[in-house]
């Protein structure tokens, strides 16, 4: 698990863009995921969830980064299960290098300084989410 959430930038699903650099003094919680990954087929109600919760929070962002997968198989995932945050579609492989993701579910909760304070490995839920959140100091 790096110190530091390592700077990125890329095209998201919606054909907007998501730079991490923008996000200094936010709470981050990058995830990385795949379709084809069933922990992560079950985790997304969750992130549905948090995301639902948190979206009028602007010191909490969510964002997930693919894993070895298709735009368009991404693209109907999210319109099948729902989901409106920004998913990175490009260097996403230099980005997983870059945290050190060996395998999906991953995800990272960076602090507003960009230090990664805790890494998930598996699913995870909106309850662990806030649980990890508070516990390192957000203010929710």
């Amino acid at each position: 698990m790096p110190d530091f959430a390592p700077e990125f930038a890329g095209e998201t699903l919606d054909g907007g863009s998501f730079d991490m650099a923008a996000q200094r003094g936010r709470w981050v919680v990058v995830n990385f995921f795949s379709t084809w990954c069933v922990q992560c087929v079950v985790e997304h109600p969750e992130l549905v969830a948090f995301q639902n919760r948190y979206r009028g929070d602007a010191n909490v962002r969510l964002v997930s980064v693919v894993f070895q997968d298709e735009v368009d198989v991404i693209a109907r995932f999210f319109a099948e299960r729902g989901g409106d945050w920004p998913v990175v579609t490009t260097n996403t492989g230099r980005i997983a290098i870059d945290f050190g993701v060996t395998a999906v579910p991953e995800t990272y909760l960076v602090d507003p300084l960009g230090r990664v304070v805790t890494k998930f490995t598996g699913g995870v839920t909106l309850a662990g989410l806030e649980a990890q959140l508070v516990r390192a100091g957000a203010p929710l």
